[in-house]
């Protein structure tokens, strides 16, 4: 052999030893991971089991400790309490059910499945009826931000659901058992809040809140089991076996088809609820976008409504300012289809306008010429008489279609009336001059809908402010 054919051939050897010692590296750090992420190590199938078992139970102290987190709940979500809704969910025995869903499919053990099942529906009634007796004498009717959180599910809530589930379920199979981790997830799956905004549908009769809180409970539910189920499997707990053949196949059958039946419907529920998110979030950033056009120079944007359909969703636009013609319309109709909103309808309502800020101007400053005002500001005294000119005991053709307007948009105003109203300081003896409505109501309306009604009417009169005055 040459010398240049044995430095080649220790080169080789160099580089199938260093290509070795990496390879070998690689499988120790795998090993490594493996060890860490480990979970069988620790487990307690037996443990596991009888906690489970324990917790499904349902009779005595739990039966009251879950009236009282319904009530404690019901009150957070009417106070607009976050603090007092998450100490509802760390008392309430809602997860143990769920919990026993999962498992008994899991082990194929059909008594926990039909118990687990039993309970939580008598739960969920008990729930129900609590929390729709409270929201029904409460005086406290309005829907707050917490309430309206709980009515309608997304993907975000599908995935705490099944990554807290998981959670959940580890904490528990181990010896040591986490109550930082069980505690944590009982806070994030929110089994209490969406149960007790479906009794506030229930007690102040709007069924939506209902159908769209209960749905949430179910989904949240669903996914709870579901990730129980699957690190059981994970886990190996050992399945129960009877010592009839027929009815260990019997059981068997049982839990399969059961497991298809609820499986089935929840995987199309799961679809829905990922599409109705990706239209949520896709009208928004065409919302945002389309006000940056030009389109949008002479017209505002009051209201937006988004309502999704599996079949043909809407987008509802109330507008106030220079009317948008065919051709503009027919634009941000096609402008849908590059945000992906497909099979969806855009509707718009226009307000008319009252007068042309510039026509106004015009005839402001002839009436000025015409009397021979002297005065030192020209401009702040066509702003005042424009004001004046605005207001419906100037007009009752505006009275007329704010009218309509109103009624359109604003179902709750009974009655409305809209003046200049003179306002005497009696401490300075001053006098200040106010545009004032004086409102009636059919239904005594949320903070958040009076204060969209007050700018609609700023911007609809254009005024600089307006005092709302409202009698029942």
């Amino acid at each position: 052999m040459t010398n240049f054919e044995q430095d080649t051939f220790k080169e080789d050897q160099k580089e199938i030893s260093t290509g070795e010692h990496a390879q070998q590296a690689l499988l120790s750090i795998w090993k490594r991971i493996k060890e860490l992420a480990r979970l069988e190590k620790d487990t307690d199938h037996e443990a596991t089991t009888a906690y489970i078992n324990a917790s499904v139970e349902f009779k005595g102290f739990n039966l009251w400790i879950l009236a009282l987190a319904v009530i404690v709940a019901s009150v957070g979500l009417n106070m607009n309490a976050t603090a007092v809704i998450i100490g509802a969910m760390l008392i309430s025995p809602l997860m143990g059910p769920i919990h026993g869903v999962g498992l008994g499919v899991g082990i194929m053990d059909v008594d926990l499945l039909k118990k687990s099942l039993k309970n939580l529906g008598v739960m969920v009634v008990i729930s129900l009826l609590a929390s729709t007796i409270y929201f029904f004498l409460s005086p406290l009717n309005e829907a707050r931000s917490e309430l309206l959180a709980r009515t309608s599910p997304t993907i975000f809530d599908v995935l705490i659901a099944f990554f807290g589930g998981m959670a959940g379920i580890i904490a528990i199979s181990q010896k040591k058992q986490s109550v930082t981790v069980i505690s944590g997830v009982a806070i994030a799956t929110a089994l209490m809040p969406p149960l007790c905004t479906a009794g506030y549908g229930l007690g102040t009769g709007q069924t939506r809140y209902f159908f769209g809180a209960f749905y949430l409970f179910f989904i949240n539910a669903f996914f709870i089991a579901l990730a129980t189920l699957i690190i059981v499997r994970y886990l190996q707990f050992p399945s129960k076996t009877y010592l009839d053949p027929l009815r260990n196949r019997t059981v068997k059958r049982f839990i399969t088809i059961f497991s298809i039946i609820v499986l089935t419907p929840s995987i199309f529920m799961a679809v829905r609820v990922i599409r109705e998110t990706s239209f949520q979030s896709e009208s928004t950033r065409y919302i945002n976008e389309i006000q940056k056009s030009k389109i949008f120079e002479n017209t505002q944007i009051l209201n937006v409504q988004k309502n999704y359909s599996h079949k043909h969703s809407t987008i509802t636009l109330s507008l106030i300012g220079e009317e948008l013609n065919k051709k503009e319309i027919a634009v941000l109709q096609e402008k849908m289809l590059e945000f992906g909103i497909k099979n969806t309808d855009l509707i718009i309502k226009q307000t008319e306008s009252i007068v042309n800020a510039n026509m106004q101007t015009e005839i402001l400053e002839q009436m000025l010429d015409q009397k021979n005002i002297q005065i030192a500001n020209r401009d702040s005294a066509i702003l005042h008489l424009k004001k004046s000119l605005l207001m419906v005991n100037a007009d009752s053709n505006l009275s007329r279609h704010i009218a309509k307007e109103i009624s359109a948009q604003y179902p709750f105003v009974a009655s409305f009336s809209i003046n200049n109203a003179i306002y005497t300081n009696p401490h300075t003896l001053q006098n200040d001059t106010l545009p004032t409505a004086l409102l009636t109501w059919k239904t005594a309306p949320s903070a958040t809908s009076l204060q969209q009604l007050e700018t609609w009417l700023r911007i609809r009169l254009d005024l600089d402010t307006i005092k709302i005055i409202a009698n029942q």
